[in-house]
């Protein structure tokens, strides 16, 4: 890991030249890790969130271990939900379950405040252990998008279809404005806190909003996504968006406030300049190609890499996170290989 602090990545996200592309990886953070999966054996994942000591060992491991230009802060999309009235479980093997979903406009009026100082201390002391302690190296802070978020407390876990949270969408607009609102105060409120205590850039996950059309996108998501990345903007740090099944919406995401579109493994760098993006990207590679032989994983990065060299902008990451199967070392082979390949002097 290198001594001095190395803000490679920030210059990147704001499209100014460096010296090398820099890498991160979604979920890179425990999943795949002998280190996590001890501690996972005696803590849960809001266990591990609510030790400040504990969540910022979690989210330096892999910048020690693997070698990546930035951290991204070990936590899930729903650690602000509780504190909203969300009876929310991560269960293993399922993912989030919601005991008291929604189903009408009574059920979102009852829907509190985030406090993010007096709701979520662990969160921002963990921030502030790592950004002026630990880390020599960027740390991302992230939320939860409005729709992605909604999905969940609609449909009461994963989806496959979403068609609970659409027909709702469809049949209640009121109250999925409203929903979309609150959720966007509490995201606003939760983002300012994590910058304020030191993160250096955030991304917010719209993991699911690919399962609109674009017409649905522009009405029903659009204009609070509008806002909350425009009320952020204050921060003057980078701002990014990322969604996976999303290739009919990145000239929406280009209309955002936003610096950086996050690509999901299907569509490339070069494909997204075609379609008229201009913003800087960050991606994509396929994390299943990481369980291939070596010789594969090369050259399909080759390919991402060398569009991103010819463009310019371009941060390296995954087109979705780490899965629990992909091996510690070849994630440094990865990053040891992009820094080479793409100029690291040092």
């Amino acid at each position: 890991m290198i001594n001095k602090f190395n803000d490679t990545i920030i210059r990147a996200y704001k499209g100014e030249k460096t010296r090398y592309t820099p890498a991160w990886f979604m979920r890179q953070a425990g999943r795949s890790q002998p280190e996590y999966r001890k501690l996972k054996e005696k803590y849960s994942l809001f266990e591990i969130t609510h030790q400040p000591e504990l969540c910022a060992y979690v989210t330096r491991l892999p910048v020690e271990n693997y070698d990546v230009d930035a951290a991204i802060l070990y936590k899930d999309i729903m650690s602000p939900l509780p504190s909203m009235g969300v009876e929310v479980e991560i269960k293993a093997g399922v993912g989030p379950v919601i005991y008291n979903p929604i189903n009408s406009i009574s059920d979102v009026e009852k829907l509190g405040m985030i406090n993010p100082q007096s709701d979520v201390p662990y969160v921002l002391e963990t921030i502030r252990l790592l950004t002026e302690e630990q880390l020599t190296v960027p740390l991302i802070g992230f939320s939860g998008a409005p729709f992605t978020l909604a999905s969940y407390m609609i449909e009461g876990g994963p989806s496959k279809n979403y068609s609970k949270t659409k027909a709702f969408m469809y049949k209640q607009s009121d109250a999925w404005f409203l929903l979309m609102d609150k959720l966007a105060d509490m995201i606003i409120a939760y983002v300012d806190a994590q910058i304020e205590a030191g993160v250096k850039a955030i991304q917010i996950f719209d993991s699911w909003v690919g399962s609109l059309n674009t017409q649905d996108y522009r009405v029903f998501i659009k204009p609070v996504m509008t806002r909350i990345f425009s009320e952020l903007r204050r921060h003057q740090v980078p701002l990014i968006i990322f969604g996976v099944g999303a290739r009919h919406l990145l000239l929406e995401w280009e209309d955002l406030p936003v610096d950086v579109i996050g690509l999901d493994w299907r569509t490339s760098i070069q494909e997204a300049r075609e379609l008229g993006v201009t913003k800087v990207l960050q991606g994509n590679l396929d994390p299943a190609v990481l369980l291939a032989e070596w010789e594969t994983i090369e050259s399909r990065t080759k390919v991402i890499l060398d569009q991103g060299l010819a463009d310019g902008k371009h941060v390296f990451n995954l087109g979705h996170g780490v899965t629990p199967d992909i091996k510690p070392e070849t994630l440094k082979k990865l990053t040891d290989f992009i820094h080479a390949y793409t100029g690291k002097d040092e």
